[in-house]
């Protein structure tokens, strides 16, 4: 076996390249073709919501979510300051303040005790994110939200098809936004959607998502013609994406089934070994029903988790940290940020370690890894 092991690894896994080819004869490549409607089906009727729109990326989700919400200065958002960039930007594009809020230690989610203190009459969102696809609390998150007349916007990146209390991840707020980046368990190479369980929503988002104009309505035959009618950009992605991706979600249970035995196979051969050297593997509450997007190890501190992805390198195998503590970026304290204001992200953020995972990764490649993991306190 070559010992040589990448963090993510992209597979065909179905139809894509079939279909692919079918979306080049049909003569239909650019965006809303056949490929993209039956993507929209599929997850509409998976799902159970109202509606589905493919998007360029999750970003240009986001960005979608924060013109449907009406986005300006003087209002400001809440997220966990242990995201990716985009996840704010998105609204701050549009005017917004972000405001940051802390995570469990626990499933690394937000940790919704603390809303209480950042909500103001300002606060035009919150955007949980369902990190590594096991759920927040969308209990009391929802309950807090009500409370105060607050749009949800769910960040699901990492957890198409993940469950909390039976119910999908993504079908909790207003709005929700969902990844086909490479590295997610679904892909296109660059994709994203934007869930809408508020019917309300659907008519403008299809402005939006067409560049400002009705040409939606034009298609479906409720207008002789379309114009300029709102505030817009191009979102759509071209047909070949979503040909790529619908051979990717039509084979969603074969996926998970394979990811889960890789998540699986982790937790069972490095729980003592973990257990011993004081290192936390994911926790996964009743209630959820996780997406197996990742494996991660908090290690016991910074200059342990340094050394170890050293160690893994040393041996050809691809480990990586994840979220820089948003709050402390530059363009997060410009907002106000300073250290010890979400004393979990930051310390979280530096002994977090993710052990490669993907779709192909073999027995062998995960035993060596495993292997390798438990050489790194011997020969220190």
């Amino acid at each position: 076996m070559d010992h040589s092991v990448p963090f993510n690894k992209p597979s065909l896994i179905g139809n894509e390249l079939i279909y692919l080819k079918q979306a080049i004869e049909n003569g239909h490549v650019s965006g809303d073709g056949e490929f993209t409607r039956s993507c929209h089906k599929l997850l509409e009727d998976e799902l159970g919501c109202s509606k589905v729109l493919l998007t360029t990326s999750c970003t240009h989700a986001l960005e979608m979510a924060a013109l449907l919400l009406e986005c300006k200065a003087g209002d400001e958002v809440i997220v966990p300051s242990f995201t990716f960039v985009t996840t704010i930007n998105s609204f701050v594009l549009h005017g917004a303040t972000p405001v940051f809020c802390d995570i469990h230690p626990d499933t690394l989610n937000l940790d919704e005790s603390k809303l209480g203190a950042l909500i103001t009459h300002r606060t035009k969102a919150i955007v949980p994110v369902h990190y590594a696809g096991v759920s927040c609390n969308m209990d009391n998150i929802s309950r807090i939200a009500g409370q105060h007349g607050i749009t949800i916007v769910e960040d699901n990146a990492h957890g198409l098809f993940s469950r909390y209390r039976g119910k999908y991840t993504g079908t909790f707020g207003a709005l929700a936004t969902q990844s086909f980046h490479e590295t997610k368990n679904f892909t296109c190479g660059e994709g994203g959607a934007l869930i809408l369980n508020e019917p309300g929503l659907i008519e403008r988002a299809l402005v939006i998502r067409e560049k400002g104009t009705n040409r939606s309505r034009f298609f479906r035959g409720m207008v002789d013609k379309y114009t300029w009618v709102d505030v817009g950009s191009s979102y759509l992605p071209s047909d070949m994406l979503a040909a790529f991706l619908l051979g990717q979600l039509e084979q969603r249970f074969k996926i998970q089934a394979k990811r889960r035995a890789i998540w699986e196979y982790y937790r069972q051969n490095l729980t003592d070994w973990a257990e011993e050297n004081s290192i936390r593997l994911p926790l996964v509450p009743n209630e959820c029903e996780q997406s197996y997007h990742m494996f991660y190890l908090l290690m016991p501190s910074l200059d342990t988790r340094t050394n170890f992805i050293q160690h893994l390198k040393g041996s050809g195998i691809m480990a990586v940290f994840h979220y820089l503590p948003l709050h402390l970026s530059d363009m997060g304290m410009k907002f106000g940020g300073r250290r010890g204001d979400c004393p979990v992200t930051e310390d979280i953020s530096d002994r977090l370690v993710r052990l490669p995972f993907y779709y192909s990764l073999s027995r062998d490649e995960q035993e060596f890894i495993i292997a390798t993991a438990r050489t790194f306190f011997l020969r220190r």
